[in-house]
């Protein structure tokens, strides 16, 4: 799987989650909690990032692991923490924004 069908699948998780959101509120089945979305995603980012490392010492032991192969890995585990990164970023900002208002 490549890291923009990485990605992608990532935000069709996200957005499916959004419309069993918007479903729900019309009656429809309950949607996916956003802590349990969260932590697959995190899961999901170390299953990369273990694919990596496991790339780069296979490449660096000679077990038949290609240069482009690790590198894939690795650039794959990067983005997918990147992501994360930001989409943690913006969660803290939004909270710092909620609890900046004043009622």
């Amino acid at each position: 799987m490549s890291a923009i069908s990485a990605l992608n699948a990532l935000a069709a998780n996200i957005g499916g989650t959004v419309q069993n959101s918007i479903s729900n509120t019309q009656g429809a089945a309950p949607a996916t909690p956003f802590s349990s979305l969260l932590g697959d995603t995190v899961g999901q980012v170390n299953a990369l990032e273990t694919q990596a490392r496991s790339a780069v010492d296979g490449l660096m032991t000679g077990s038949g692991v290609d240069v482009h192969q690790a590198m894939i890995a690795t650039q794959k585990s990067e983005m997918a923490f990147e992501l994360a990164l930001a989409v943690r970023n913006k969660a803290v900002q939004a909270y710092q924004s909620v609890m900046g208002m004043q009622f």
